[in-house]
């Protein structure tokens, strides 16, 4: 079963489960996947606990002591959610010491009611950070405008980043930029810069849900023949900015320093589109220095039937860029594609931190009534990207 993730390991993707839980940390099944089936990293996202907290029994004890200190909702979701990450740091370090720092890599994502807000979420990262205490973390900060200068004030405080909610490729060249920016300051301010990582997270399978039902509103042959074709292009072209900026002159000054590239990641890996194959978004985006998050259920298929036919992204920047020519040729303006998608991205997990807050917030209301929490028992949830 694990022969085809040693492969796709092999090939030079670093695989990265897209799911935590307690349930997953104290069953052992974390470290299971870790020494057996090629994984060798851990995203998280609002969704991912809000799920795990309302399934999982594992969480009643420390939310009945959390109740008995009167603690607020948010200070509870702090604890809880910086326990689970720091508890599975531990689990990857080995892994962590191994590449590195490149992988046995954890990410915990700042609040995402602070996406438009810049200070709020650069004091946020810091205070994760310094919570989580452990060097294989990562602080999720997405890139929205307001984030990029966030990413840029982090990383320059010597903390590693995983940018998240990447879809234009115009902002990723900011992205790229803001962590140059960055390292640059950070090497200003005496920091180790061997010691700092980041990833850039470029979102697949949404960029094809979009697209696809913009298509199918068109109507005509040439609509039809560009259907489940836009999300690989995007991030293979994606890929080909990566390799352009990391070979700038501006880069060799700081690799030169000790600085890591920032490897993209290729997240929302799930194919939504039962008509699609299943590993569609792992096999047709092999290439060496990536991370593919998937969630489990897109692990298991892999691991059961996928395909490693070698690099499929280098060298195909211009059939990627023929794909984006013709959707806006049938009228599928990308500008506006990406747009939507960030905002939605951003709304979907403000939604899902919601639905944190609130679990949460009635667990502890329970916990200083005596009542026991329902839902107790669930297997490891299934993760659910954006």
């Amino acid at each position: 079963m694990t022969d085809r993730l040693k492969e796709l390991s092999d090939a030079g993707v670093s695989i990265w489960l897209d799911d935590l839980s307690r349930e997953r940390i104290n069953s052992g099944n974390l470290a299971e996947l870790a020494q057996s089936s090629s994984v060798v990293g851990v995203t998280t996202n609002p969704t991912i606990f809000a799920s795990a907290l309302a399934k999982g029994e594992q969480y009643d004890d420390q939310v009945r002591e959390l109740a008995a200190l009167d603690s607020s909702t948010a200070d509870a979701i702090k604890a809880i959610t910086t326990d689970d990450v720091r508890n599975a740091c531990d689990i990857f370090l080995p892994v962590y010491n191994a590449t590195g720092g490149a992988d046995g890599r954890v990410s915990i994502e700042v609040e995402p009611g602070l996406a438009m807000d810049t200070a709020g979420t650069t004091a946020e990262a810091a205070d994760l950070w310094k919570i989580v205490d452990r060097p294989n973390a990562l602080i999720k900060i997405p890139a929205t405008k307001p984030g990029l200068p966030a990413i840029t004030s982090t990383i320059a405080e010597g903390i590693s980043v995983n940018v998240t909610l990447i879809f234009a490729l115009e902002r990723y060249r900011g992205v790229i930029d803001a962590y140059l920016s960055g390292l640059e300051q950070a090497a200003a301010n005496g920091h180790d810069l061997s010691q700092i990582h980041s990833v850039a997270s470029f979102f697949v399978s949404r960029v094809d849900s979009e697209i696809d039902k913009r298509l199918d509103a068109v109507g005509s042959p040439e609509a039809a023949a560009l259907k489940g074709k836009a999300a690989i292009a995007n991030a293979r072209l994606a890929y080909a900015l990566y390799e352009e900026e990391f070979s700038s002159e501006r880069f060799a000054a700081l690799k030169a320093k000790g600085a890591n590239r920032q490897r993209p990641l290729w997240a929302s890996t799930g194919v939504k589109d039962p008509a699609y194959r299943d590993t569609m978004y792992v096999t047709d985006l092999v290439v060496a220095n990536t991370v593919n998050t998937m969630p489990e259920k897109t692990m298991h298929a892999f691991a059961d039937h996928g395909e490693v036919k070698g690099d499929q992204v280098s060298g195909t920047e211009a059939d990627a860029q023929q794909v984006l020519d013709s959707l806006e040729a049938v009228g599928i303006s990308y500008d506006d594609v990406v747009d939507v998608l960030e905002r939605e991205g951003v709304e979907k997990f403000d939604a899902s931190w919601d639905e944190l807050v609130e679990t949460v917030r009635t667990a502890l209301d329970e916990a200083k009534q005596g009542k026991a929490r329902p839902g107790s028992g669930a297997d490891p949830v299934k993760s659910t990207d954006v």
